[in-house]
């Protein structure tokens, strides 16, 4: 069965056609994609991939209607429209991939994956906000947690590289946006992102956890909600801390030039990330497995180290040159290390295709 992945993010358009062992047998990426009613760049794609079978989406919001994959329909789709308050940079540009492969393959199955349901695991105690039950009732207030199909992937196939299937992970997806996830058995059971994609770590131009008090304070100052809401997605992270952006690599570059705001960006950075894995491991009880994944998590061999440098009490201990030398899905930690410590490649695609597959075969088999 060879499924089109369609994995809409807030500026671009991934597409890849992954068959049989999911081999990817065509991709292409259409950057500063605009979304609206374009179909063209699907269409250019389609004309020279291989037939597909079925068509898998990524969402980055499901709420608690969505709790797994789910064939697209039109109910299903309003659904997926109703929340895009939620997640009103990405939720838009998935609906604009939906209708475009809907246009253009209207005779096959449409599956949308959702990056909150891998989270739906999580107990109460991880997943209740303390504020008035009053407003929770009113307004569904919970922590869903997001990049749910990289930590999927991720942190199960961290576990079998392992040797270890059951095993406690922590895993660390970092990019432009960034989260952790403790996984339990294959399990989410704690993360780092809430109620929006906002909250956690720090990242590239998001703030990561803030103090509601502060935010309060800064409105009552006179700060206008759409410049505060803006400042937090957008002017906030890396680029807020050091001025200089919101990419790390760009920052670390300044670091090593002798911009003190950098060297404080990259300090924050680092500290936010071992106190997330920390508080991570104390959910699990535990760690036996830490995965690094995403752009930054894959190649930025400097900020692992340093991440584990501060959490040798866990038992992480990295190989200097393994970490180094870091390939695709290697061990970078020491022959010995209580602690089993990985670089996977995220492959939220795989992830989604597996979904696909499944649910489709299921669907097949309830109808015969």
């Amino acid at each position: 069965m060879n499924v089109l992945v369609v994995n809409a993010g807030s500026s671009s358009l991934k597409l890849r056609v992954l068959g049989e062992d999911d081999a990817v047998l065509a991709e292409t990426t259409v950057e500063r994609w605009s979304g609206g009613d374009e179909t063209g760049p699907l269409q250019d794609f389609l004309g020279d991939a291989p037939a597909v079978d079925v068509v898998g989406h990524r969402v980055v919001h499901g709420g608690s209607a969505f709790t797994g994959a789910t064939v697209i329909d039109d109910d299903v789709r309003a659904g997926v429209e109703a929340l895009t308050g939620l997640a009103p940079l990405h939720q838009p540009r998935a609906l604009a991939g939906i209708d475009a492969a809907r246009r253009l393959l209207p005779g096959l199955p449409q599956v949308a994956c959702f990056d909150t349901a891998f989270h739906t695991t999580m107990p109460a105690a991880a997943t209740t906000y303390a504020v008035p039950a009053a407003w929770r009732r009113k307004w569904d207030l919970r922590r869903y947690g997001f990049h749910g199909l990289s930590h999927a992937y991720a942190s199960r196939h961290a576990a079998a590289l392992a040797g270890r299937p059951g095993a406690r992970v922590v895993s660390c997806h970092l990019g432009s946006g960034a989260s952790l996830a403790a996984v339990a058995g294959g399990r989410s059971v704690d993360t780092t992102m809430g109620f929006t994609p906002l909250a956690g770590l720090v990242m590239g131009t998001r703030s990561g956890d803030v103090d509601p008090g502060l935010l309060i304070w800064l409105q009552r100052a006179g700060l206008a909600l759409d410049d505060l809401e803006d400042g937090l997605e957008h002017r906030s992270g890396l680029a807020g801390l050091s001025e200089v952006g919101g990419d790390l690599r760009d920052v670390r570059k300044a670091a090593d030039d002798g911009d003190e705001r950098a060297v404080l960006a990259l300090q924050v950075y680092v500290h936010r990330l071992r106190q997330g894995i920390a508080a991570m491991t104390a959910s699990l009880g535990g760690i036996d497995v830490l995965v690094f994944t995403g752009g930054v998590g894959e190649h930025d061999a400097v900020l692992r180290a340093e991440t584990a440098e501060g959490l040798a009490f866990l038992g992480i201990d990295l190989d200097t040159g393994r970490n180094t030398e870091a390939a695709a899905d290697g061990r970078v930690s020491r022959d010995g290390s209580a602690v089993d410590v990985r670089v996977v490649e995220a492959r939220e695609d795989v992830e989604i295709a597996a979904q696909t597959r499944a649910l489709v075969n299921d669907t097949d088999r309830r109808k015969r």
